[in-house]
């Protein structure tokens, strides 16, 4: 059995994730000396590490119910 999070909890969880990840490039960029390709390189291993948790199972998002589910 895998373990996977509810809906809610993985919308929640993918919200405060990426407020995270963007505050903490906000003040790395600031604090140090850092290029753009850089900036782009850390962000895309952000997003990355959040698009394996969802291909895994492990978050379900459903985005707060904005877009709707097909049922064929």
């Amino acid at each position: 059995m895998k373990f996977s999070l509810s809906p809610l909890v993985s919308d929640i969880f993918i919200s405060v994730y990426l407020c995270l990840t963007l505050l903490f490039r906000i003040l790395y960029d600031n604090l140090g000396n850092i290029t753009p390709g850089n900036s782009i390189f850390i962000g895309l291993a952000f997003i990355s590490f959040l698009y394996a948790l969802i291909k895994l199972k492990f978050l379900n998002p459903n985005y707060f119910g904005l877009l709707k589910s097909k049922k064929d």
